[in-house]
């Protein structure tokens, strides 16, 4: 592929390249300046994407890549959380179609995807959020589909487990 077809390309993958970097790096500038550098680091290499990888699964892996680079450039291994707000949450939902216990829900689900640890949150996101397949998330990674699978499973463990954690002390409030 050449830089003219993968620009060509691009402005259509922006908003889900730039929602997936607003995930990762839990920033709304760190998200910004994460899909502009990917995106250039993407051009001058895009003789490297190869006929049989989809280009959008390209792009995460190059997003992803560039955000572990940032990271270590940063000497940080971790974020401690990301700051999504009901700001944040209005803009994937229209807010008057939805209950206030929708938008409750809406903020224990994301402060549950906030509490995995990353590499089962990126999975969470690429696959649950994004619509990757496993195959697809595992290219996307540069790991095993075996490896995707598993962090998917305990993901979904781990969030599984907090909400039955808070259904119990609801249960037991309201006994008391």
């Amino acid at each position: 592929m050449t830089a003219a077809d993968l620009s060509a390309l691009l402005p259509s993958m922006l908003p889900r390249l730039w929602t997936f970097a607003l995930r990762i790096s839990g920033d709304r500038h760190d998200a910004e300046d994460l899909v502009q550098r990917a995106c250039v680091r993407a051009l001058e290499r895009a003789h490297q994407l190869q006929p049989d990888t989809a280009p959008l699964s390209w792009m995460f892996s190059i997003v992803q890549s560039t955000w572990i680079n940032e990271l270590r450039a940063r000497s940080v291994r971790s974020r401690s959380g990301m700051d999504w707000d009901d700001e944040f949450l209005e803009t994937v939902a229209d807010p008057a179609a939805r209950t206030p216990e929708q938008h409750a829900m809406d903020g224990q689900i994301v402060e549950a995807v906030q509490r995995l640890p990353d590499a089962q949150r990126v999975v969470m996101l690429l696959v649950a959020v994004e619509g990757l397949s496993y195959q697809e998330a595992a290219q996307t990674l540069g790991v095993p589909i075996g490896t995707v699978m598993s962090r998917l499973s305990r993901a979904r463990q781990t969030i599984g487990a907090l909400f039955s954690e808070k259904q119990k002390s609801v249960a037991r409030a309201s006994n008391e």
